[in-house]
């Protein structure tokens, strides 16, 4: 019997946080496995920050030399007053974000993926169970998108796409004078950053200066930059790497799935609406999608939509807190209330989640935090 070396049980487009670990989970269960990436190489010319929250490093292990782990948030209102939140056992980890993707599609690869770089998606045809690629010699029993916020392949297969979304712009510095390294500094101010925040975080061998805003603004980041001068010093000279991109904010779609075709990460809405987060869901549904197919494929499993239905998130308090965002609060508001017991207990649920280990003592932490090397 001849085997068809361009037939792959699953051909996976993207080789994202999400698509290359759904491709190392279906690999590791015995599927030939092929992740289509446009770009030249994975980990070229990201468009994310790269940041773990806690419950991503515990989805997946990542190697500690790409990642930097960060105990702190300090969080500034528009007139600079700053306001410092800990939450003892949880923590951040900023990434070498190229470098780590690179890593996962290198961990596919080991688990018996192929990649193959330069191949853009332009669209698929049906032959009984099959899906043949369009312009490559291509065909699988099953197809993931993993291919972003706006999805080729959703807009191929007539799929529920993302409508709503923030817009975001970032550079990396090799230094800026002034920068205390501890936390990870977010700044509120609904005139530099409508509908989301300004950020500046410590990376393992840089530091990501970013902000995002609704769609219908334009973010400035020089704007923010000369807001914040008399705390920081930039200079122009050190910035390394520039990035932008667009974020899904509306929250998970429907359908996001039909026949042998499914989506996952971005491309699915997997994304906190109110926090832009998502690593940790690309992590969670890539694996389990991954999973799910190879089931299916090969052990009398249900529908991978089906499974994967049962686990989406809803989002709605934070849909409705994505709603206040975007109205842009007056700056006076988190002025008068960055300080105030009821902002401190709000922005520690939406950075920690109330998660911090009751064992830990507060005071052998705070000395461990604020000791200097």
């Amino acid at each position: 019997m001849k085997i068809d070396s361009n037939h792959y049980d699953l051909i996976i487009i993207g080789a994202s946080f999400s698509g290359l670990t759904c491709a190392r989970a279906a690999a590791l269960r015995g599927l030939k496995v092929l992740v289509l990436e446009a770009k030249e190489n994975p980990g070229a010319r990201m468009h994310t920050t790269g940041i773990l929250v806690k419950e991503a490093a515990q989805e997946l292990d990542v190697p500690a030399n790409l990642t930097k782990a960060v105990h702190g948030i300090r969080l500034y209102s528009p007139n600079l007053k700053s306001v410092d939140l800990f939450s003892p056992g949880y923590y951040f980890l900023t990434t070498k974000t190229g470098d780590l993707i690179r890593w996962l599609a290198t961990e596919a690869e080991r688990a018996g993926a192929q990649i193959r770089c330069k191949t853009k998606f332009t669209g698929a045809t049906r032959d009984g169970e099959n899906l043949h690629i369009n312009n490559l010699e291509l065909s699988c029993r099953y197809l993931v998108g993993a291919d972003g916020a706006r999805s080729t392949v959703a807009e191929h297969f007539g799929l529920a796409k993302n409508t709503r979304f923030l817009v975001g712009l970032e550079v990396e510095y090799k230094s800026i004078e002034g920068f205390d390294d501890r936390f990870l500094h977010c700044f509120l101010d609904s005139k530099i950053a409508p509908g989301y925040i300004s950020w500046m975080a410590p990376a393992p061998e840089f530091i990501q200066v970013g902000l995002a805003t609704k769609a219908s603004e334009k973010p400035d980041l020089n704007k923010f930059r000369q807001h914040v001068g008399s705390l920081f010093k930039f200079d122009e000279s050190k910035i390394v790497e520039r990035r932008s991109g667009v974020i899904p904010c509306g929250g998970t779609i429907t359908p996001f799935a039909e026949k042998n075709v499914l989506l996952i990460g971005d491309a699915a809405g997997l994304v906190s609406p109110l926090s832009a987060g998502g690593i940790q869901l690309a992590f969670r549904f890539g694996r389990r999608a991954g999973q799910a197919i190879a089931d299916h494929l090969t052990r009398f499993g249900p529908p991978p939509e089906a499974v994967l239905g049962q686990m989406m998130p809803t989002f709605r308090k934070k849909q409705l807190l994505r709603n206040v965002l975007d109205m842009a609060p007056p700056n006076f508001i988190y002025d008068a209330l960055l300080n105030t017991l009821p902002m401190r207990k709000f922005a520690q649920k939406v950075y920690f989640h109330k998660r911090q280990v009751k064992d830990i003592n507060w005071e052998d932490f705070a000395s461990r935090f604020t000791k200097r090397p």
